[in-house]
């Protein structure tokens, strides 16, 4: 499990830093990272003000655009 969630992790950091291309795996891999936040976020509020940073909240925004245009 921790390989996993660290592959994640690095997929998307490797796309933020143009390591490798922004494609559907840096997008799965940031909505597995997306889903977990938020069940850390149900198992108790001290999770409540962890949040992505400024660039991560950017590549997602960039997932929504791609999938409405």
């Amino acid at each position: 499990m921790i390989g996993t969630s660290s592959n994640h992790f690095q997929i998307v950091e490797r796309s933020l830093s143009g390591e490798r291309a922004v494609d559907e795996q840096t997008f799965a891999s940031l909505t597995v990272l997306s889903e977990r936040l938020e069940r850390l976020k149900k198992i108790d509020e001290i999770f409540d003000t962890v949040g992505f940073s400024p660039a991560v909240e950017e590549l997602a925004r960039r997932k929504s655009a791609v999938a409405v245009g």
